[in-house]
């Protein structure tokens, strides 16, 4: 029948016209990192039974889909967490390593050494008064280097706080667009539509999530994403947790509305800044404690005994008034009188038996069979190694993310050429359908006049 010829052409100018419109949409999209190539799946349309014959109906459009490897998304869901974790730890790593400002003549190395050969010199004149100044100084030196290292180290610790909370805020913001999105796609696939550019727009924001915090993806068979974060379901259709931060023993953790306090966060932007505030930065900070303690009690231990440069002279003093909350404080006779400054070990006057004791704990194994020195130079070069690792580990998880983003292009990527030629094909598929319609029209025609 001639009416068939022009219902299969029709069909099927309408078909390719369609997949001109996806192929024009990729095209178009060629440069959005967040696009996932779509396709049009065509079929041949259910056929007609006509006088026991059974007749083709031409071509349909099933689906417009889009190309994606879910294994391969999950992997680089994964990896994009493990890699931003060590870039955001070797970031505020960073920032720790300035801090001690090591090696330099600033560094507390270079002024802990100081500060004991300025002893060795007041041993061998023990009467000089400018070598009494120069212990004073050597002193203030590395009181002030203390105090700013501490201060340096309580401000990252504060900025790291406020970067968790700002992150926090921004996990939230994600959430609720994650479960909005949600709602929208589970409608449309519930009418049978298929809302491929809203799923890439959720995609990209479950890709955000998953890098900020160590997270569980899930999609279920009603087109909604469920995303699980520390034991947590976070979002789903019905809902959106909204968490806030919690300190709790020195640890920075996610707490829900509800009250429930959720898991160490272990990976992610959050993870990292979790790490470094409740664990890097409170270890480094109490090795630092330990040596400037054991300094404080070392000096003073044998500076009691010893006796000042006064008529009469004075025993019993401390050098150090006192050492809390990462202040290390001079006693203030000794920095309104160094006389005060005990280097005698009799009392009498040339004797600087004291002050050469003191100038000998630079070479003393005071804590794990170590000097100070070497005790500050192993904390800093476990600094500078962690640093390191988190490099290491940021560049080959970088590599690692860089091979799979590789993989996910080849096959969601738009390629140009691939789409170009699809152009050619589905033209020519139109341009076929037009024609057949013409020759359904002569056919027609050509009945008419027979009549």
């Amino acid at each position: 029948m001639i009416s068939n010829i022009f219902n299969i052409a029709a069909r099927s100018l309408d078909v390719y016209r369609k997949a001109l419109d996806v192929t024009a949409h990729n095209i178009a999209n060629a440069d959005n990192e967040n696009y996932t190539r779509q396709t049009a799946n065509i079929s041949t349309s259910f056929p007609d039974k006509v006088s026991g014959l059974v007749w083709g109906s031409g071509v349909q459009i099933d689906s417009i889909t889009r190309i994606k490897d879910q294994f391969i998304e999950s992997q680089y869901r994964k990896n994009s967490g493990e890699n931003s974790f060590y870039n955001k730890q070797s970031d505020l790593l960073s920032r720790v390593e300035q801090v001690f400002t090591e090696p330099s003549e600033y560094g507390l190395s270079d002024l802990m050494t100081s500060f004991f050969n300025s002893w060795g010199e007041l041993a061998v004149t023990p009467d000089s008064t400018n070598l009494r100044e120069n212990v004073v100084t050597a002193a203030q030196n590395i009181s002030t280097r203390v105090q700013t290292i501490n201060q340096d180290l309580a401000t990252i610790k504060e900025d790291t706080f406020n970067e968790f909370n700002s992150k926090v805020q921004t996990l939230n913001s994600l959430l609720s667009q994650i479960h909005e999105l949600n709602v929208k796609i589970t409608q449309q696939v519930g009418t049978g539509a298929q809302p491929n550019d809203l799923m890439d727009n959720r995609d990209a924001l479950v890709n955000q999530v998953t890098s900020i915090a160590d997270s569980q993806v899930y999609y279920d068979t009603k087109g909604s994403v469920n995303i699980s974060i520390g034991g947590v379901l976070a979002v789903d259709l019905s809902q959106s947790i909204q968490f806030s931060v919690k300190k709790e023993n020195g640890d920075l953790k996610l707490t829900t509305a509800a009250g429930h306090i959720l898991q160490k966060i272990k990976g992610g932007e959050l993870g990292a800044i979790s790490d470094v505030y409740s664990s890097k930065i409170p270890d480094y900070l109490d090795k630092l404690d330990n040596i400037v303690s054991t300094l404080f009690n070392s000096v003073n231990g044998i500076h009691s005994k010893g006796y000042t440069n006064e008529i009469p002279p004075q025993t019993n003093i401390n050098f150090f008034s006192s050492y809390e909350a990462g202040s290390l404080k001079i006693n203030s006779e000794i920095l309104d009188d160094p006389s005060k400054i005990a280097v005698s070990a009799d009392g009498t006057t040339g004797n600087g038996d004291i002050a050469l004791q003191i100038a000998d704990l630079n070479n003393k194994q005071l804590i794990n069979g170590s000097t100070l020195v070497d005790n500050y130079s192993s904390l800093i070069t476990g600094v500078g190694n962690d640093k390191s690792s988190s490099d290491s580990l940021s560049y080959s998880s970088g590599l690692v993310l860089q091979q799979l983003d590789i993989q996910k292009s080849s096959v969601s990527g738009v390629s140009l050429d691939e789409e170009m030629s699809n152009v050619i094909k589905f033209q020519r598929s139109y341009d076929a359908s037009a024609k057949l319609i013409a020759v359904a029209d002569e056919m027609l025609q050509t009945l008419m006049q027979m009549v």
